[in-house]
């Protein structure tokens, strides 16, 4: 009967939508691809154009507006309706670090940095590049493109919002319900509003998502030509993204309480190993003295950084690209970390999620895009060369091969590479089936079919054009997250509003 149940609550209406835009992506790709390549670079130009500013201005302010409410007398409210965090400390902050930081962090971590360290970004055009003194703007850059405003996007006062209407209002776990503090609850009626932002939010997610894996497959198959001579072909690239969807399928199909959290445990332990090894092998005491002078650099230039407008260009390649990608996932992201969340408090939310998770990502890429930058200053070429000529994969590899065990050290960041696009795949299938069912605990088939059409999408626009068609569709990110964006908006004013409402009902505040 339950079964059933659930069965009958499936969207088929935003499942087919959905599901076919996706597949007439790759149709339309197959067909004409200078074509779409051309309607998309267009349309990303207008985004970043109309958009750009708004994007800067909304990430900062759910930011602040979320530090206020941690540490005020709100940040006391209790959420999701329960006096106990399901999950310990550990496993909750673990995935929800294996969240953002999955979806690229391996090779940009690498990459950003020596990109900002080899040309100085535009704000801080008179540090002469390739200096020491270069290295502070070239981390506090990826800093910030990764970090405090990124991480708020994902699950803060969103999340706030979704757990109120969901598990005190009995609203389902839709990106529609981010609107029910405005339409009631005829948004989770027939609503055509409603069944547009459950849409949007489902392809920006599923491109968000298709992106990182197609790449990881570009990515790994290089890895494995450079540590084990595989050949890096077509074949080997689609057999790594196969399997991929495979464990992302059997991670997705065992839930929250099993797979995604088994996931990301081990991806976490995995990636702290990496970092203590690369720690003590690599230059220690210059890793260190460069997260501490870039960390205040960053806070010191924080809000110059997040709001500069002087040059469109690369404004549009750098800041609103990775915002509008982050943008994106916001809905999905705050249905599933809402999911993780039950019994914690708003303080605990924003705090793990506002400042954990980026400062451990801040750490993460100076251990690796610090060492890339120590390796270049010492040897000038040694891991520019390869990322010029080779790409982002490149340069993780030519910064592991200055460093003594580089080969191991290889063999697990092709390991953590492939968990961390793993962890992101189930996630998102997971959070995709329960918009499209209403219900936090989805049917099984709806959650494997996600996964599975994550990595077939990936591997038809590998087959259609390589690394440029994956490109194309990492720019469609950023035009499909213009609508995800005006929905993220209404949660500026709703979280503090039902912050004050709960502090009432919670006896935290004085009921007038």
């Amino acid at each position: 009967m339950e079964d059933q149940k659930k069965k009958k609550r499936l969207d088929w209406i935003g499942l087919v939508i959905s599901g076919g835009l996706l597949v007439l992506f790759v149709i339309a790709t197959r067909l004409n691809k200078g074509l779409v390549d051309q309607l998309i670079s267009d349309s990303f130009s207008f985004t970043v154009k109309y958009f750009g500013a708004y994007w800067q201005v909304l990430l900062l302010v759910m930011f602040v507006i979320g530090l206020i409410l941690a540490f005020s007398k709100y940040g006391k409210v209790r959420l999701g309706k329960i006096e106990r965090p399901e999950n310990s400390n550990f496993r909750w902050i673990a995935m929800i670090l294996c969240t953002l930081l999955a979806s690229g962090g391996v090779f940009w971590a690498a990459a950003g940095p020596m990109y900002h360290f080899l040309t100085t970004p535009p704000q801080f055009s008179g540090v002469e590049s390739g200096s020491m003194e270069s290295a502070y703007p070239a981390m506090a850059q990826s800093y910030l493109h990764w970090g405090f405003s990124a991480w708020a996007s994902l699950g803060t006062l969103t999340t706030i919002v979704l757990m109120y209407a969901h598990y005190h209002k009995d609203q389902p776990l839709k990106p529609r319900t981010l609107l029910y503090p405005m339409f009631g609850r005829k948004i989770n009626k027939k609503s055509f509003i409603g069944s547009l932002a459950d849409i949007v939010s489902i392809v920006a997610a599923a491109a968000g998502t298709i992106g990182p894996i197609g790449f990881l497959g570009l990515q790994v198959g290089y890895g494995l030509q450079q540590v084990f001579g595989f050949s890096n072909t077509f074949l080997t690239q689609s057999l790594i993204i196969l399997f991929l969807a495979v464990i992302a399928s059997i991670s997705a199909a065992t839930g929250v309480e099993r797979g995604i959290q088994w996931l990301s445990r081990i991806n976490v332990g995995l990636v702290v190993v990496l970092m203590v090894i690369m720690l003590i092998l690599g230059p220690t005491m210059f890793i260190i003295d460069l997260f501490i002078g870039s960390e205040a650099f960053y806070i010191q230039n924080f809000l110059t950084m997040s709001l500069y407008r002087l040059d469109e260009a690369w404004l549009g390649a750098w800041i609103i690209f990775f915002w509008g990608w982050f943008i994106g996932y916001g809905p999905m992201m705050a249905i599933f970390i809402s999911r993780i969340s039950r019994g914690r408090t708003i303080r605990e939310l924003i705090i793990a999620v506002s400042l954990i998770a980026p400062i451990v990502s801040n750490f993460w890429f100076t251990v690796v895009g610090g060492s890339g930058i120590f390796y270049e200053m010492e040897k000038p070429g040694s891991v520019s060369t390869a990322l010029n000529e080779s790409g982002m994969p490149a340069a993780v590899m030519a910064i592991l091969n200055q460093i003594p065990m580089g080969i191991v050290l290889a063999i697990g960041f092709i390991i953590v590479s492939v968990i961390f696009v793993a962890t992101t795949a189930d996630s998102m299938s997971y959070t995709v089936a329960v918009t499209l069912s209403g219900s936090d605990e989805p049917d099984r088939f709806n959650r494997v079919f996600w996964a599975l059409m994550f990595g077939i999408v990936a591997v038809a626009l590998l087959a259609i054009g390589g690394e440029s068609t994956v490109g194309t569709l990492q720019n469609f990110i950023v035009v499909t997250a213009a609508p995800v964006s005006l929905l993220l908006l209404p949660s500026l004013w709703d979280a503090p509003r039902i912050a004050a409402r709960m502090a009432k009902e919670q006896n935290i505040v004085e009921k007038k």
